[in-house]
């Protein structure tokens, strides 16, 4: 059984995580475009509407992937997570069924539009087109993360006398205290992603003295845009996280911030420390005392809920890995705030396009907000643990038994190999979007 729920996990944990590649892009990016799009309406300036069209090329190559990648983990539902969705299907399939119903047509029908449809609207109609699918993209990511919500933070159900939970309050999955701050959070974070890739492909073309006019708009939007979506991920919404892990989940924000024994008179925030589960301590830790108290409930001296406080069984199943995802991805928030901020800075002072070390590191620091959004899912999910619903099903009980290990293991291995060939074929793909340039030619 042990193995059978380890190979389930880690299917579905490879499958996400690559998929995941692709939506936080197109999420984030649909705003750009709809940010180019508005300024080409009010400048009547070209370069906005090659910008855009530029980036939707992009767009619909991440929404294709996504669209691909995606459907495996739908199916995963019916086969390895066959009692869970007994159990919970008549209220999560509700939620996916609309981000499928409503959302994807929406967006995959006004894209289309959007690419071959400009000759024969107008500006402010192809203005529509854009912004029709930055709502499309949107409204995906609300209801597939008020499924979530609901996964962290059941609301408005009952349970029959056979098991099954269905929902006796339809409002109250939108109104879940859970919903707002992680889809917010979540939103802010494909835009910062999405303003990094933006601001990289405009640093890349002056470097190379190429597309010269388009590099700069790119690195100016991108700049803008990733400073003022870093910070607002710190605060308000990282913050507004934190505080619902602190009330609805205190075991998971016990092991995030590796609080292993409840501390009277304020609690400390770690900065650096490795956890060590044999001795329940942290290694080489770099404290700063009482603060984590302030930020949680704005006094000095208030206590927080250590791990010594919960049974083993009410503590995430892999401490260490919830523990390091939560700080790398905090870390490398602060980290995108101080060099969009210096970029920032830069740009008003206009030295920033002949700042060649920054435009190098902008160059290639577009993977990293990759990186801390996945483990921003990674804390999501891992806290969970060891609850496919918190506090009502445990992840145990959700598996398929019917479906041996040995049979999800071929199959991973198989997924592997597909992923492989369509991460380079992607790669292919919007690199060669890039070197063309938004226009065929150089300017």
């Amino acid at each position: 059984m042990d193995d059978i729920i380890f190979y389930d996990r880690l299917q579905f944990a490879f499958t996400i995580t690559f998929h995941y590649i692709f939506p936080q892009l197109t999420m984030g990016l649909s705003l750009i475009i709809v940010y180019f799009k508005w300024q080409y309406i009010r400048k009547n300036i070209e370069k906005y509407n090659d910008a855009a069209k530029f980036f939707m090329k992009i767009f619909a190559v991440n929404f294709t992937m996504g669209v691909v990648t995606g459907i495996p983990m739908e199916f995963q539902f019916g086969t390895n997570w066959a009692k869970f969705s007994e159990l919970t299907g008549d209220i999560i399939g509700q939620t996916l069924a609309m981000e499928g119903l409503f959302s994807f047509f929406l967006e995959s029908s006004f894209l289309v539009l959007f690419i071959f449809g400009e000759k024969l609207m107008s500006k402010k109609m192809h203005f529509l087109m854009a912004f029709l699918v930055f709502f499309g993209s949107w409204a995906s990511g609300l209801f597939i993360i008020a499924t979530n919500a609901w996964m962290q933070h059941p609301v408005g159900y009952e349970i029959l006398d056979n098991g099954k939970y269905v929902l006796n309050n339809f409002s109250a999955i939108f109104n879940n205290p859970w919903l707002l701050p992680a889809f917010l959070h979540n939103q802010l974070a494909s835009l910062t992603t999405s303003a990094f890739v933006v601001a990289s492909i405009g640093a890349y073309y002056i470097l190379r003295n190429k597309n010269i006019e388009y590099g700069k708009l790119f690195l100016k939007t991108g700049v803008i845009f990733g400073f003022v979506s870093s910070v607002l991920l710190i605060f308000p919404t990282g913050d507004w996280n934190a505080k619902n892990v602190v009330k609805y989940q205190p075991a998971s924000f016990a092991a995030m911030e590796g609080i292993f024994d409840t501390e009277k008179g304020g609690t400390e925030i770690v900065l650096i420390g490795q956890p060590n589960m044999i001795e329940k301590k942290l290694d080489n830790k770099i404290a700063v005392p009482d603060v984590l108290s302030f930020l949680t409930y704005k006094k000095w001296n208030a206590e927080i809920a250590g791990m010594d406080k919960f049974t083993e069984d009410e503590l995430p199943d892999n401490i260490p890995m919830l523990y390091y995802s939560y700080h790398i991805m905090a870390g490398l928030g602060t980290i995108f705030v101080a060099i969009m901020g210096f970029a920032l800075f830069l740009l008003y002072r206009k030295k920033l396009y002949n700042y060649k070390s920054l435009l190098w590191a902008i160059m290639f620091l577009f993977p990293f907000p990759y990186i801390a959004n996945l483990l921003g899912w990674y804390v999501a999910e891992l806290g969970r643990q060891p609850y496919l619903v918190y506090g009502l099903l445990k992840t145990s009980d959700g598996i398929s038994p019917t479906v041996s290990s040995g049979n999800t293991l071929f199959t991973l291995l198989g997924f592997m190999g597909l992923y492989f060939l369509l991460g380079l074929l992607f790669l292919m793909l919007v690199g060669k979007t890039i070197n063309q340039g938004p226009k065929p030619q150089n300017i």
